[in-house]
Parts: C-alpha cells; sequence; structure tokens
C-alpha cells in the first residue's frame, strides 16, 4: 500500500521537482575525458602537467564542460592544450575512481604540438620503451593496454 502511495506521489510532482529531488539525494561526482593518441610512427602523446608534482608526465586530458559530449570534450582538450586536431577518435573505456568517472579514448594527431596553456609544461612523442621516469604505472599500464589491442 505504502508503495502504491509513494508512486502516485512521484507520478503527480512536476518533473522539475522530481528532478530537484534526485540531484539532492544522490552522490555528485566529477566525469573528465582522456586519450591515448598516437603519431603517424605509433608514438604516444604524453604531456608533462604543471599541476602533477610527483607524476607529471601523463596521457592528456580534461574535465568535461555542463552540456558536453566526451567526444567533443576531448577534441576541445587536446586542442586548447597543443593544438593538435584528432582523428580516428575511439571510446575504449570508462572507468571509475572514486566519486570521479574517467572516459578513455585513443585517436590519431593532426598537426604539430604547440603548447598553447601555462598548466603544460612540456609535450612530446614517445614510444613504448622510452616512456618519462615520472609517469605512473597505471599510466604506463593503459598505453600498453591500448598498443596490443587489449582494452
Amino acid at each position: 500500500m505504502l508503495k502504491k502511495l509513494v508512486g502516485f506521489v512521484w507520478n503527480i510532482t512536476p518533473y522539475f521537482a522530481r528532478m530537484q529531488a534526485i540531484r539532492l539525494t544522490q552522490a555528485k561526482f566529477t566525469v573528465s575525458v582522456a586519450a591515448v593518441i598516437f603519431d603517424k610512427d605509433n608514438k604516444v602523446l604524453l604531456l608533462d602537467h604543471v599541476l602533477r608534482p610527483k607524476w607529471s608526465w601523463a596521457i592528456p586530458g580534461g574535465f568535461i564542460e555542463r552540456g558536453e559530449q566526451p567526444e567533443t570534450a576531448i577534441r576541445r582538450e587536446i586542442k586548447e592544450e597543443t593544438g593538435l586536431e584528432l582523428e580516428n577518435v575511439q571510446m575504449f573505456r570508462v572507468r571509475t575512481i572514486n566519486r570521479h568517472v574517467e572516459i578513455l579514448f585513443r585517436a590519431t594527431a593532426k598537426g604539430e604540438i604547440r603548447i598553447k596553456t601555462n598548466e603544460i609544461a612540456d609535450a612530446g612523442w614517445f614510444e613504448l620503451d622510452n616512456l618519462p621516469e615520472k609517469m605512473s604505472r597505471v599510466q604506463r599500464t593503459l598505453i600498453e593496454q591500448v598498443l596490443k589491442n587489449e582494452v
């Protein structure tokens, strides 16, 4: 009986009020995009991030803006940070890290690297067996998986 009453009240509640109730009662989270990007020689693009002091070298990415689609976000982030255009963009994994959702892509780059933000100290193309020392094991494994098509 109580279930039916709750269902009835929910159904007659205006849409905007239902959405507000959902937003107030659900855990908040952030969403970002990142990409393993290759050049014509199958080298991977890595950026030396100013805001990551311990493991500064990593694949590029950033946060999704309100209302933005993930593929649009990764294209925008790469263009803003490096000036590169992306081709053959493919989503290959979505993972959660606590209250964060990360959408991962693989792609190929078009153009020349031009660092366009103060967030990036350096950028470069790297072979798998010559990745920078200041790079996390998680990022190394991710790149290996993409190169071996294990994802």
